[in-house]
């Protein structure tokens, strides 16, 4: 028999634990069931901390089952197919599932396998991600065992989740063997498919200077399509010139790459890059149950839910909600997004169900901790236009000790304890 709820939530994670639990809060007799097929729930954040070796993989998992709100469903299934004109959900089991309300948000897809040779070699052959929780602590081991020698950290021309993980690791390495005395003795590259370090001015100084005290190559607008671990090579796609190319490459690397100049069609030019260690970031997009789906965004390359960005309501279908990494609002995809999104959520899905018009607005808000070294921490805090909207009585854009005691200590207590309890 079909299985119907008054609210269906799609996604366990931090946006649908949070947005349930706070429903709940303020309408307990709701008829909420969530959809999430994983039996584990991880504080993702503090991978990048677990990959710096000063934090346990093991304090960033814990059972789902333990934070499924008391008057909530837990559906253990996985989504496969949305019908929206019909108000059901059909998952991979065949089960099928009506709502009155529809909440999507089941997080982001990552894409290993668009970088070939990745997925192969990850967690080995110095080659690892903090974006999986298995290779992050060797992450660490790489950092830590590194004698030096070329060090690649890359970063995806797609919107990521976290979008400062990517150089928030190789910052503390960058650190790490500085106090290590081999600095000198290391030459670091930073491969990015953005255009600059970081897209809000007050923050990018910062950080441009941690780039040029580490001494740090920056390729920009460059896309990693492929890693050889039995080489020790990486190779990924530029519109630099050549000569631009070789000017970013110091002495000791000039004679580690190649380049394959582009064709006068493409103007692609294609750089080989021998490494001895590499940290890199997989490109990722919405699930590809979204993708096909009557919800995407047919303009968006990626495939994210359509959604008004400021009421985070469906551009199309107006029972249907969605917030976190799944949505095409263009705002960066974090856990403070999330924080401000859910109650935005809640408030007009709430005036939705009572016939009245819905009031709540996001403004893009979105925060991103940047460690700088071990134990200083930059908080950039913006809004969808990249302005600072700084929640302290100082000047964030300078990293402080403060703001890493918020990140390695405050913040994950806040995770557990509050945010997905809906108090926070």
């Amino acid at each position: 028999m079909e299985k119907h709820y008054q609210i269906l939530i799609v996604g366990g994670g931090n946006a649908g634990l949070s947005v349930a639990s706070q429903l709940l809060r303020k309408r307990k007799g709701l008829s909420i069931g969530i959809i999430e097929p994983s039996e584990n729930h991880y504080y993702q954040p503090a991978w990048t901390l677990v990959g710096a070796g000063i934090f346990d993989i093991q304090k960033t998992i814990r059972n789902e089952k333990d934070f499924i709100p008391k008057n909530a469903t837990w559906i253990k299934e996985a989504v496969s197919e949305f019908n929206p004109t019909s108000n059901k959900v059909i998952c991979s089991s065949g089960k099928e599932i009506s709502y009155d309300y529809l909440i999507v948000c089941p997080g982001i897809q990552l894409d290993w396998n668009k970088i070939k040779g990745l997925k192969d070699t990850l967690g080995k052959n110095n080659v690892s991600s903090n974006y999986n929780f298995n290779s992050a602590p060797y992450t660490w081991e790489m950092i830590k065992n590194f004698k030096g020698g070329i060090a690649v950290f890359t970063n995806p021309s797609t919107p990521i989740k976290c979008g400062g993980a990517p150089h928030k690791i190789m910052y503390l390495a960058v650190d790490y063997w500085r106090k290590k005395g081999i600095l000198d003795k290391c030459d670091i590259h930073y491969i990015s498919g953005a255009t600059v370090i970081f897209g809000v001015p007050e923050y990018k100084v910062t950080l441009e200077e941690v780039l040029k005290k580490g001494n740090i190559k920056v390729h920009y607008s460059a896309n990693t399509i492929g890693i050889d671990a039995n080489n020790k090579t990486i190779e990924f796609e530029t519109k630099s010139t050549p000569s631009t190319i070789k000017q970013s490459l110091s002495e000791t690397t000039a004679a580690c790459y190649s380049i394959s100049e582009a064709s006068q069609a493409d103007l692609t030019n294609k750089v080989t890059l021998s490494f001895d260690l590499c940290h890199a970031v997989p490109p990722q997009s919405a699930p590809d149950f979204i993708k096909k789906s009557h919800l995407a965004d047919a303009s968006n390359p990626y495939g994210y839910v359509e959604v008004n960005k400021n009421t985070m309501q469906h551009s199309r279908f107006a029972n249907v909600f969605a917030l976190g990494d799944c949505t095409n609002a263009p705002c960066s995809k974090t856990g403070a997004a999330i924080r401000k999104q859910a109650p935005v959520v809640v408030t007009n899905l709430l005036e939705v169900m009572d016939k009245q018009p819905v009031t709540a607005q996001y403004d893009g808000y979105s925060a991103c901790p940047i460690p700088t070294q071990y134990g200083k921490l930059m908080l950039a805090e913006f809004d969808y236009n990249n302005k600072p909207k700084m929640t302290f009585p100082f000047d964030q854009a300078k990293p402080r000790w403060t703001m890493w005691i918020l990140k390695t200590k405050v913040l994950p207590w806040l995770y557990w304890n509050k945010i997905l309890k809906g108090t926070a």
